[in-house]
């Protein structure tokens, strides 16, 4: 990791890209989604136990008890919405640098030399008469500005997670029009102030252990839990330190 920091900032002349991307992860089925959806589901990325010792590491930073629905929608400084603001536990950097989650955003990336990022962690309760889903709705993490560049984004589901239970939600295939959906638009109208619902969208269920990874320009959310268990997801992506990054944010 450190020797691929210091080739892209340093600009030295050994080329890590040169090395062979291994194809072990994704299957043909696989790849073919992704043209045709822009996301796919690695499943297994990690085992259950693991996932299991991490939903409680969670539950524990909360002070909340995975048995007790009444414990679960109490304030804590680290709990801002659905997202909780954990990132360093080694049961969290063990999940990153899963094996099979490395290989899979090789694969897609076609390039060896990806930085994993420090990000967090996510705790969906259900909706109750009290407690209504705060977000985050559809919405993209990108510049809207055309050409968008390549890239990835990443969660891991840490529980069983059904399509009603707060379930990752995406807006399948749109990597494929969004261009001329944004020149369709009227003008001055706001790409991000549009129904994206509208677009047409999919929750994705998924066991405990399985990642998801989407095409940044799908756009993408949690979405209501109207189950009776929370959704709980730790959120992981590798990029290029060398990425391209637009400057101007529309």
């Amino acid at each position: 990791m450190v020797e691929m920091f210091n080739a892209a900032t340093l600009s030295e002349e050994k080329n890590i890209d040169s090395l062979e991307v291994k194809k072990s992860v994704l299957t043909t089925a696989n790849l073919k989604k992704w043209e045709e959806d822009g996301y796919l589901i690695v499943p297994n990325a990690i085992s259950k136990s693991d996932c299991e010792a991490t939903v409680d590491l969670i539950y524990h930073t909360l002070g909340m008890d995975k048995n007790d629905s009444s414990s679960w929608y109490g304030d804590h400084p680290l709990l801002q919405g659905i997202m909780v603001q954990l990132f360093r536990h080694p049961l969290l950097q063990q999940n990153r640098l899963s094996e099979k989650i490395r290989g899979a955003f090789q694969e897609l990336w076609q390039r060896n030399n990806l930085m994993v990022s420090m990000d967090r962690v996510s705790f969906n309760p259900p909706e109750t008469e009290h407690y209504q889903f705060p977000g985050p709705n559809l919405h993209w993490d990108v510049s809207l500005k055309q050409p968008i560049p390549f890239g990835l984004q990443g969660l891991l589901y840490l529980t069983d997670t059904e399509a009603n239970q707060g379930a990752f939600t995406l807006v399948p295939g749109f990597h494929n029009r969004i261009n001329s959906w944004l020149d369709g638009l009227p003008p001055n109208a706001i790409p991000r102030e549009q129904d994206l619902n509208a677009l047409g969208t999919r929750p994705i269920a998924a066991k405990a252990g399985d990642f998801v990874i989407w095409h940044h320009a799908l756009p993408h959310g949690s979405s209501p839990n109207t189950s009776t268990r929370p959704r709980v997801v730790q959120y992981i992506n590798y990029q290029p330190i060398d990425r391209e990054i637009q400057e101007e944010w529309i």
